[in-house]
C-alpha cells in the first residue's frame, strides 16, 4: 500500500534571499497601496465636499499612519495569499504560500499568517529556521515550479503503484 499524502521536502524550500526581495517587493506593494489609497479618499472628498476627511488626510499622525499601514497590510497580504497563494513579491520570484501538504492554506490560515506578521521583530525572526508568521500558521514558502514538478510525479507514482496492486 502506498502513501497517497505528498508531505513537502525542505529541499523546495524558498531561500532566505528570495524570501528578503518578497519582502521588500511587498512592503514596497503596501506604500503603493497606502499612496493609491489616498488620492481615492481625496478625490472621495473633493467630489463630495467631505472637508473633514480632506483635513484627517492631510494632518494625519504617526500614530495613526502606522494604523493604516498595518490595516492595508492586512488586507494587501490576506487577499492576495488567500486569493493567489501568492503576493507580488511572490509572483516575481516565483515562490507560493503552501502548507505541509503543498496545498494552498485555507483562508483562515492565511489570515493568521497575516496576524503573526504584525508581531515585533517578525521580519528578524528569519535569523533563525523559519520566520514565525510560517512557525507559527504552519505555513511554508516554496518554489512554484519546483514544487508542481515534485507534486505531479508524486501523484503519478501514486497512481502506477496503486495500479499495481490491484
Amino acid at each position: 500500500m502506498s502513501n497517497s499524502t505528498y508531505i513537502l521536502d525542505e529541499k523546495l524550500l524558498a531561500s532566505n534571499g528570495s524570501r528578503f526581495i518578497n519582502y521588500i517587493l511587498d512592503i514596497v506593494a503596501t506604500f503603493v497601496l497606502i499612496f493609491v489609497f489616498g488620492i481615492v479618499m481625496a478625490l472621495l472628498a473633493n467630489l463630495f465636499g467631505l472637508n473633514g476627511l480632506m483635513y484627517w488626510l492631510g494632518n494625519m499622525s504617526d500614530f495613526e499612519g502606522q494604523i493604516l499601514f498595518f490595516a492595508i497590510s492586512i488586507f494587501y497580504y490576506t487577499f492576495t495569499e488567500a486569493l493567489f497563494g501568492r503576493t507580488l513579491g511572490k509572483f516575481i520570484t516565483g515562490t507560493i504560500v503552501v502548507d505541509e501538504n503543498g496545498e494552498r492554506p485555507s483562508f483562515s490560515t492565511i489570515f493568521k499568517r497575516t496576524l503573526c506578521r504584525l508581531i515585533p521583530f517578525d521580519a528578524l525572526s528569519f535569523l533563525g529556521n523559519r520566520g514565525w508568521h510560517d512557525s507559527i500558521s504552519d505555513t511554508y514558502v516554496a518554489n512554484k515550479k519546483d514544487l508542481d514538478k515534485e507534486v505531479k510525479l508524486f501523484h503519478e507514482f501514486n497512481l502506477i503503484g496503486n495500479s499495481e496492486l490491484n
